[in-house]
């Protein structure tokens, strides 16, 4: 894992630069939910993105998420991932939510193996919602991830069952963000959505934001993506650090999510997942 530190406060003479402005844009979107839908908590995957995304909610609230993070258990998480999540909730001072995946059994058999395993998420999830009657869940999705994740509004309202009706979404001006409630309803606020891959490890190097130690190349591989164990794959690569990182995204045309067998299985199967409340 690279190396802890607190979220840095940019001089008053500071000019704005690109991540600057994201990181801008970021925080008024976490104060926004904050303001407006409660109860609010926000899902801690303890890969990069999430990681970022903490980081980011402790420069909304002055170094102390005034709401819990989620993490929805499978049980198939590396043990490099379990440790992190144990080293640094104390370290963040995070009020952590765990909740378990219903067994594969019980999920839909016509989803494709790797989707079938990953829905299990989605109906964790749904519990966790449920049981605290949550309004907002704060998510750490980018668009530029996958085709699906790209139609999605920064809050984005879940009907009931937790569906996602893509064709009907609220629009979004001059960052006036809709909050639509009805009963069974709740909104899925997107703070990273604007960001992209290398945005995200760029801001890791500036913040010097700690990091499962699993991203960086080892024998000559490395995961661009974490998920479940058994269905999240290394790629090759030499980066070992997060300049290399940042140097090996910048020529590399490789999806990020080539090591997420659920990416390689029917084309249906992601859009299918994320109707139903994936992530």
């Amino acid at each position: 894992m690279i190396s802890h530190s607190e979220p840095r406060v940019m001089p008053e003479s500071h000019v704005m630069d690109d991540l600057d402005q994201l990181e801008a844009q970021s925080v008024f979107i976490l104060r926004e939910a904050y303001r407006k839908l409660r109860p609010l908590a926000l899902l801690w995957s303890l890969g990069k993105d999430s990681n970022v995304m903490v980081w980011l909610a402790r420069k909304a609230f002055m170094g102390r998420l005034p709401f819990p993070v989620m993490h929805v258990d499978t049980g198939k998480k590396f043990p490099e991932m379990y440790a992190f999540r144990t080293e640094y909730a104390k370290k963040w001072n995070l009020d952590l939510m765990l909740g378990d995946c219903p067994p594969v059994e019980e999920i839909d058999p016509s989803l494709p193996p790797a989707a079938r395993s990953a829905a299990r998420k989605t109906a964790g999830l749904a519990k966790l919602i449920e049981t605290h009657r949550l309004r907002g869940v704060i998510a750490g999705i980018r668009r530029d991830e996958q085709a699906t994740r790209a139609k999605e509004r920064v809050f984005s309202p879940r009907g009931a069952g937790h569906r996602w009706d893509v064709r009907n979404q609220p629009p979004e001006f001059w960052d006036q963000y809709a909050t639509p409630y009805e009963d069974g309803m709740h909104v899925r606020v997107h703070p990273l959505l604007a960001w992209r891959e290398i945005d995200i490890w760029r801001y890791i190097e500036r913040e010097n934001i700690p990091l499962v130690d699993l991203y960086f190349a080892k024998n000559g591989k490395r995961y661009r993506s974490l998920g479940d164990s058994d269905i999240t794959f290394p790629v090759e690569s030499n980066a070992a650090t997060v300049a290399e990182v940042i140097a090996e995204l910048e020529t590399s045309k490789t999806s990020e999510r080539a090591g997420r067998a659920m990416d390689h299985e029917a084309e249906d199967a992601f859009e299918r997942l994320r109707v139903a409340g994936y992530l």
